[in-house]
């Protein structure tokens, strides 16, 4: 018998290049979302102006958590793609 390589599952998902407008779209799609949150609060009935406090706050620390992790990945693919030329040359 031969003995096989034990076959590994990969469980993350394989890396998409960013964006043209990382910045913006993430701060759009947030606002979209916010929005959403402020239009079920008046439709339900709820409060509205509780509403754009909470989304407001949530659009605010989601897109600065975004912004923070975009700059991170495009450093690094920056950092890579410099190794490269380095290795390359």
């Amino acid at each position: 018998m031969t003995k096989e390589k034990p076959r590994h599952l990969r469980w993350g998902l394989p890396e998409a290049p960013p964006p043209k407008h990382p910045y913006r779209d993430t701060m759009l799609i947030y606002g979209v979302f916010a929005v959403l949150v402020v239009l079920l609060a008046w439709i339900t009935g709820g409060s509205v102006g509780r509403a754009v406090a909470i989304a407001a706050v949530v659009w605010a620390a989601a897109t600065i958590w975004s912004v923070v992790r975009w700059r991170q990945r495009l450093q690094r693919e920056a950092a890579a793609a410099r190794e490269e030329a380095e290795d390359a040359a």
